[in-house]
């Protein structure tokens, strides 16, 4: 401890691998880690059986599920029983929040111009959000925001932490998880300024009173943005390895990659780069298979999971730098009034930690350093992450 807005946490365990096996009892395979297929030719094969899911489901109207489902299971790779996806899904609800703006046509695929199947629809009235509540309605609320491009389920070592005391809440982004994936055009275009009246809409839905807000990564310019305008209504925000400085202001290749044109909607219709590589290339986060099987879930069931990646990677590269520095404005802002707090993972990948100290020395924030975190925080260290945010919001002495 260095001084009384500036404190180290040493107390954190990384989760433990998973080791392949094959249960012979029912061929049952689980993936090897990611660092043992992401150069080999079992990579490449999944990439071509995705190309062609993707092509057959465009060009033959088939269900992108079940022509998915067709190849996996004629490789065994998931089996008929209970799916950590389907356990995780049926803890939480769907609010109906934020009206869609736009004709009200069914949604067509960006290169063949053929009507999506249903699953791939967002709804034509009300966005659905789908959201996982933890602890009494009566306790005081706090709302968990996800980064790019991760889920509701990052949360899911915190939220058991925080129902103690608190209403915790954790939601998917429009795009992401089991929420609605609009595609571009159709009533939603994944920019700062829709993400802003979109979470504006869902918080009036989620809480009537008071709310703490906890945002990470590249989500992190939402939030804020959204608080400076109901300062009246938050109580304290609590960011995760936000991006701040200058040098934050280029997304990183894990993830602009899927800003480029064909390719990066090729790679985006890929599971195991849209979700394992992209949540492990960013610190030490080691992904089990039963987490993996959850984060992969969207991109296994429609196509529009990876259109909106598309969507919001072009926009973040193409708005990111604005975003940073008018969320800098803010928290220097003499008006700004809201207790704020930086938690940041020093082993973050993608955002160098060069800066950090002087914005928050200059901002008066307080700032937490995770020695051992990575950039998705809540992934390496989710049950301390939850003890910080009880003790911030409390504002004990949790150290």
């Amino acid at each position: 401890m260095q001084d009384n807005n500036r404190f180290t946490c040493h107390s954190i365990g990384n989760p433990i691998v998973t080791p392949a096996k094959v249960d012979s009892s029912n061929q049952r395979l689980r993936m090897p880690p990611k660092k043992d297929i992401s150069d080999s030719l079992a990579n490449r094969a999944a990439m071509a059986m995705r190309i062609i899911c993707w092509t057959l489901q465009f060009q033959l109207g088939m269900d992108f599920l079940s022509v998915e489902l067709y190849f996996l299971s004629r490789t065994g790779k998931y089996s008929d029983g209970p799916n950590p996806a389907d356990e995780w899904f049926r803890r939480g609800k769907i609010v109906k929040a934020h009206p869609v703006v736009g004709s009200g046509n069914k949604a067509k695929d960006p290169f063949f111009g053929l009507t999506m199947g249903g699953g791939s629809q967002a709804s034509n009235d009300v966005f659905r959000w789908f959201c996982v509540e933890s602890g009494s309605i009566e306790n005081p609320s706090i709302i968990l925001l996800h980064g790019l491009p991760s889920q509701a389920y990052s949360y899911r070592k915190v939220l058991p932490i925080l129902s103690k005391d608190y209403h915790a809440i954790s939601f998917d982004w429009l795009g992401f998880g089991f929420s609605d994936k609009p595609q571009p055009g159709y009533g939603f275009d994944y920019t700062l300024p829709e993400y802003v009246s979109s979470l504006e809409s869902l918080v009036d839905e989620l809480a009537t009173n008071k709310v703490s807000l906890v945002a990470q990564g590249y989500f992190a310019p939402v939030a804020v943005k959204y608080a400076s305008s109901h300062q009246e209504k938050i109580n304290n925000l609590i960011l995760l390895n936000p991006p701040l400085t200058a040098k934050h202001a280029n997304l990183p290749s894990t993830l602009s990659i899927f800003s480029n044109f064909l390719l990066g909607e090729i790679f985006s219709q890929d599971p195991l780069r849209a979700s394992d590589k992209a949540l492990t290339s960013c610190g030490p986060y080691k992904m089990k298979e039963d987490d993996a099987m959850v984060y992969r879930r969207p991109y296994l069931t429609s196509g529009s999971s990876g259109f909106a990646l598309n969507a919001i990677s072009r926009a973040m590269k193409k708005e990111l730098k604005a975003y940073v520095e008018e969320m800098r404005i803010i928290l220097t802002d003499k008006d700004w009034k809201i207790p704020t707090t930086i938690c940041w993972g020093q082993r973050d990948r993608w955002l160098s930690y060069d800066g950090v100290e002087d914005f928050c020395e200059v901002s008066k924030h307080r700032l937490i350093e995770l020695p051992k975190a990575g950039h998705h925080v809540q992934e390496d260290c989710g049950e301390e992450l939850g003890q910080i945010i009880a003790g911030i919001i409390s504002k004990k002495s949790w150290i």
